[in-house]
């Protein structure tokens, strides 16, 4: 199978976004819920007797419906203990519906053609905040990728959840709120601080640190109001230079304009030597790339010019001597270590 290194540009400079883009309200976000119940109907792909857990569960279950039944004398195959997750949103209100995930926990095969018993689901705080309950879902939608056949021990619920309990979060009477930055930037917090108090004319937002902004409403709104302009307003946003790297696949996403730094290096049979020579070297063989960047096919070498060379430009040459997608994340991790190269690199 190929493997394709894609490069894609991350700007290094200004643009334009909305504050709602690049910070969240502090207090406002998703609770996880969780509940542990039994999936039913399933043929003969549930537990066997060795998930202990799952016959006890039968057991219990039938004995509060005034069925006596002891552990030891179940043999049905088509039950299946399950671990129920989903998000409650945090303005969810009594009545609103959540998507559930269920995941077998003991040796089940499948849960296709299940149903999920009805299940509290709960909080960290170990109050009930919905019950679920409804026909499991082994399909495409699922994002963890349930619908395969290795991975048929999940599925989802869609809507089988009703909230029962509501997170209350007062924003109305507030006076003060915090807004809090998605990735801490000195420079996007002073933006923020900047676009906001030019849009009210007046101070209404103080940045105490790269992801905190602290807002005060004016006294002619309301909080919800006030928030629903922040949102929109627009600002000067800074991204900072990225190699995002995920090993398994041998993706490499770069900025075309990171450059780097001279080095020499040497990994396998392949040379780098990065210098400030006017013209790089053209030994006999060699590939002229542009007029910063020559490979020596002869001897694997790259040679190349200080102030020219970018990711972008080097892989491409590594790439032209045969590099395999591993020995080019090795090489660029090696260069990260050594300081040739400033920009933040992220492993997947």
């Amino acid at each position: 199978m190929k493997k394709f290194i894609l490069f894609l540009l991350i700007c290094t400079t200004l643009f334009s976004t909305k504050i709602n883009d690049v910070a969240n309200i502090v207090g406002v976000r998703d609770n996880q819920i969780i509940g542990y119940s039994l999936v039913v109907g399933l043929n003969k792909t549930g537990d066997g007797t060795t998930s202990k857990f799952t016959l006890q569960s039968i057991s219990n279950m039938l004995k509060a419906m005034n069925i006596d039944m002891n552990a030891v004398d179940i043999k049905s195959k088509n039950v299946a203990a399950v671990v129920v997750t989903a998000k409650l949103g945090s303005f969810s209100r009594q009545g609103d519906k959540l998507d559930v995930l269920v995941s077998s926990i003991g040796d089940a095969k499948s849960l296709e053609g299940g149903t999920l018993l009805m299940t509290p689901l709960k909080g960290v705080d170990g109050k009930i905040y919905a019950l679920a309950q409804g026909a499991v879902s082994i399909g495409g939608k699922n994002s963890r990728g349930a619908g395969s056949e290795s991975h048929a021990t999940a599925g989802l619920v869609f809507d089988g959840a009703i909230v029962e309990r509501e997170i209350k979060i007062d924003l109305y009477n507030q006076e003060y709120v915090t807004l809090s930055l998605k990735e801490s930037n000195f420079k996007n917090s002073v933006a923020i601080q900047k676009a906001i108090n030019s849009f009210y004319s007046t101070q209404v937002a103080v940045a105490m640190d790269p992801r905190t902004v602290n807002l005060k409403k004016p006294q002619n709104k309301s909080m919800i109001e006030f928030l629903a302009e922040i949102q929109d307003i627009d600002m000067e946003y800074n991204t900072k230079n990225k190699i995002i790297i995920n090993e398994r696949t041998g993706t490499i996403i770069a900025g075309i304009g990171i450059e780097v730094k001279p080095i020499i290096m040497t990994h396998g049979d392949i040379t780098i030597k990065i210098n400030e020579q006017a013209t790089p070297d053209t030994p006999a063989g060699s590939v002229v790339v542009d007029k910063n960047l020559v490979i020596g096919l002869n001897e694997n070498e790259v040679y190349t010019k200080e102030g020219t060379t970018t990711v972008a430009n080097l892989v491409r040459s590594l790439q032209k001597l045969g590099a395999t997608p591993k020995d080019i994340i090795a090489i660029l991790e090696a260069m990260k270590s050594a300081g040739s190269i400033s920009a933040e690199l992220k492993v997947l």
